[in-house]
């Protein structure tokens, strides 16, 4: 913004930043309802240059020693760093994050990702000699082997709206440490971030054509960037209707996959559980990201025998977090991304009041003039069936379900289309890990929220493809090619 009037941001193409042939459109800040900035908005045939100018630049790059991409990477981790708190107000403005969210959760985990792939693992694995089988070219012999990760290609990133730069570096630097080369198409809502990450990989050093950034409104932009016979990879976070549309696209070019989709997560609760424990990690679905996050914990099922009493923590959890302006100390909950996806959570919650639930916290809107924002709620007495049980919110509400024993919480919690993160709270560690072990999820949280981020990340069902993250995350982007000879 400058003298009051928004910034038009232009598009990274080919190492260029170039005027989009649609104009541009209007970034809102989800808290204030103002203007951030002005977006570019991309056209079918600048996403095919774009897909073309990282075809060109592919060969170059993957050709470049490891260490140099790697140090490519450590030098954006150093530009980030000094820029953290002007690229975290920018986060800020477009997500509606708190704070502290913007600049820990979002730029912070952003940097920390650039940081971490800057450190070059082996690509090459030496298998153990093995007696070849007799076959067309000749008789037995002992053969040599090696097995060698080579880079996909060109790679398409599409990237959601709740983390606009802790999601698009977990996929841009793996996937140029790896020596592919990127078309990354920001969410919508906050594309701003992405255009200042790209900036930074630009006075890093990334050549021309390795990092293009297109935006836009509409269905055109992230078709093309899919369906570019140039493009031999799609990495996509968001919902799993339109993740199924990608895969439908992909699967007619054989090109790859990685998709992070929707979740509806559940939280086995036991009646020997530690509840503070389980009331505090639940309850970050009200507040991270207000709820607008695949891998929440928004579907607790309880065993009878604290059932009342969670349901009775939580709502005054619930009841206790500040709702409001994500720039006023003491916030925890702040705005969802859109007036839209506001409508959206409320409509669930009056879903759930004709289905039947209790509403015990929240169910009104808070009274603000300005900004998108929903009340923290709980929804109790739910059943399996109902559609908010079943059906992903994405905003600050949790729904309760109760259970009688450990057969009726597994089958409860596997009883879902998803199967991202679930979570298990016990105070028997062996049934947890037990039942962590029967849950038909990605991963599975035991006491505990957290995540380790070496640890493999993705979803069972219609959760998602593949996995990610750590080094999972080097073979994500990366094929393995065997090299055999004469031993």
């Amino acid at each position: 913004m400058t003298d009051g009037v928004p910034e038009e941001q232009r598009l990274f193409i080919g190492g260029s930043w170039v005027v989009p042939d649609h104009g541009f459109y209007e970034v809102t800040d989800p808290a204030s309802e103002g203007v951030v900035g002005l977006a570019p908005e991309a056209s079918r045939e600048q996403v095919r240059a774009a897909a073309a100018a990282a075809r060109e630049a592919f060969g170059p790059w993957s050709r470049t020693p490891a260490e140099e991409r790697a140090a490519v990477l450590e030098r954006a981790a150093g530009i980030i760093r000094r820029n953290l708190v002007p690229y975290a107000e920018l986060a800020q403005a477009e997500s509606g994050a708190t704070t502290g969210t913007a600049r820990a959760m979002q730029v912070g985990v952003g940097m920390a990702r650039f940081h971490r792939y800057a450190r070059v693992e082996p690509v090459e694995q030496p298998l153990p000699p093995q007696i070849n089988e007799a076959g067309p070219f000749g008789g037995a012999a002992v053969m040599g082997a090696v097995a060698v990760r080579q880079p996909v290609g060109v790679v398409t990133c599409i990237t959601s709206y709740n983390n606009p730069w802790a999601n698009p570096a977990g996929k841009i630097a793996p996937a140029l440490a790896m020596g592919n080369t990127v078309v990354v198409k920001p969410a919508p809502q906050d594309p701003l971030s992405v255009y200042r990450m790209a900036e930074a990989l630009e006075a890093a050093g990334v050549p021309p054509g390795v990092v293009n950034v297109v935006s836009g409104t509409g269905p055109e932009v992230g078709e093309a960037a899919v369906d570019s016979p140039d493009v031999d990879m799609v990495s996509f976070t968001g919902s799993t209707a339109v993740g199924q549309r990608i895969a439908e696209v992909c699967g007619r070019g054989m090109k790859r996959q990685l998709m992070e989709l929707g979740g509806k997560g559940a939280a086995v609760v036991f009646d020997d559980a530690d509840l503070e424990s389980a009331v505090s990690g639940i309850g970050t679905t009200f507040s991270f990201y207000s709820g607008q996050i695949c891998t929440a914990p928004t579907r607790v099922l309880v065993q009878r025998g604290v059932h009342d009493r969670l349901v009775e923590q939580l709502a005054a959890y619930a009841g206790h977090l500040k709702v409001g302006d994500p720039r006023e100390p003491g916030t925890v909950v702040g705005p969802v991304i859109s007036a839209a996806h506001r409508d959206r959570v409320e409509s669930y919650v009056e879903l759930g009041r004709k289905e039947g639930a209790r509403v015990v916290a929240g169910g009104q809107r808070p009274p603000y003039e300005r900004g998108f924002y929903v009340a923290p709620t709980l929804l109790a007495d739910c059943t399996p069936d109902m559609r908010v049980v079943r059906e992903e919110i994405f905003g600050p509400v949790v729904v309760v379900v109760p259970f009688d024993d450990e057969e009726e919480g597994i089958a409860l919690a596997n009883d879902s289309d998803y199967g991202l993160i679930d979570y298990v709270w016990s105070g028997d560690v062996a049934r947890a890990f037990r039942v962590a072990r029967r849950l038909r999820a990605g991963g599975v949280g035991v006491n505990t929220v957290g995540r380790n981020m070496e640890a493999p990340f993705g979803g069972f069902k219609k959760s998602g493809v593949g996995r990610d993250v750590g080094s999972y995350a080097l073979h994500a982007y990366s094929e393995v090619q065997a090299i055999v000879w004469p031993g």
